[in-house]
């Protein structure tokens, strides 16, 4: 084919102005891309007022450019939505938190800026038992779980656990979970389990068992905690908090762990710690609990502390369990000649 002057002078003139359109073009659309919004949110600033009179109140109030809304997170798991960029918060219990604020524009584009605050607060009882009334342990409060629960709640356990005043009662301004060698609907021991269950539980906070355990090889004392949800999620989904477990076959060895997934069974995170006369005398067993730690102590001296992360599922309402076991996988063999074992409560006591 031949092409003379005139057709290559077009054709010249065609693909240069063709570039430029595509060059052009592109340039405008990198200019209005993802990469490059105009709208988004600048230039953010977060200030904030802590109420001195350690009620845990604070006051923010956070700006940006090009900012339509806010959303705060708290630090704790409580979050909240502002037109304005004002909010009002009460932190229940002290710790240092770390807020994050994202603000947003009308085209949703947004940015997210963070300030860490300390806060004290004058904590309050909100639930105790006392154990002062003589006679079954107050009903308002507690329930039982009652059998082995095949096979001891999967410890293998060798009690079966009742609500009779053989294995549970007040007298004497404590509560007496009474383990006692007898046959009893197929098991060789009987004991009891009492719960908070559908009665009271909280989230974040401390508290307070003042306890004095049993003696006898085989024998398995606990108070520990777990999740609201344990009736619709499957162990250890739901989080446990063990706060005090004790062997009779290892006296005065206190154990605190927390099982939750990939970290349950003998995979718990925890520690123990050794005190004198477990057995004879009373000890106070705590968990002090924010959005950011967890700290368990005996007598006030904390043994083991996990950094609570809100991907675990220590941030939820959590009931009380007192409970004594005998034998199974945890607290081994069961002494022939064990007979009987008590582990008494004086209080258990709820601060926030």
């Amino acid at each position: 084919m031949i092409i003379n002057r005139n057709t290559m002078q077009y054709l010249r003139t065609f693909f240069l102005t063709l570039l430029v359109t595509v060059f052009v073009n592109c340039s405008k659309s990198n200019g209005n891309s993802d990469n490059y919004p105009a709208d988004a949110p600048s230039n953010i600033t977060i200030t904030y007022v802590v109420s001195p009179d350690n009620s845990g109140n604070v006051s923010f109030t956070a700006s940006a450019t090009n900012a339509v809304n806010f959303e705060y997170d708290f630090g704790n798991g409580y979050f909240a939505t502002s037109s304005s960029g004002s909010a009002i918060y009460k932190y229940p219990v002290s710790g240092t938190y770390t807020v994050n604020v994202t603000a947003k524009s009308n085209s949703g584009k947004s940015a997210t800026k963070s300030v860490q605050l300390v806060i004290s607060t004058v904590t309050s009882l909100i639930w105790s038992d006392e154990f002062n009334t003589a006679g079954a342990p107050d009903p308002a409060k507690w329930g039982y779980d009652i059998g082995t629960g095949s096979g001891g709640w999967g410890n293998n356990e060798s009690e079966y656990y009742t609500n009779r005043s053989d294995n549970v009662t007040v007298s004497d301004g404590t509560l007496k979970i009474k383990a006692q060698k007898e046959s009893y609907n197929g098991s060789g021991y009987t004991s009891a389990r009492l719960l908070s269950k559908g009665k009271f539980s909280f989230k974040y906070g401390k508290i307070e068992v003042r306890a004095k355990l049993p003696a006898g090889g085989g024998t398995w004392p606990a108070i520990w905690m777990l999740g609201d949800n344990s009736s619709t999620v499957a162990w250890p989904a739901c989080g446990e908090i063990d706060i005090m477990e004790h062997k009779g076959n290892d006296l005065n060895k206190i154990y605190g762990t927390f099982h939750y997934p990939e970290h349950s069974g003998a995979n718990g995170m925890g520690g123990n710690v050794v005190i004198t006369n477990a057995t004879t005398e009373f000890h106070i067993y705590s968990l002090d609990w924010t959005a950011s730690k967890i700290q368990i102590a005996v007598d006030g001296n904390v043994f083991y502390t996990l950094n609570n992360l809100s991907s675990l599922p220590f941030n939820q309402n959590f009931f009380a369990i007192l409970n004594l076991a005998v034998g199974g996988n945890f607290a081994g063999a069961v002494d022939p000649n064990f007979t009987s074992g008590v582990m008494e409560v004086d209080y258990v006591r709820v601060y926030q």
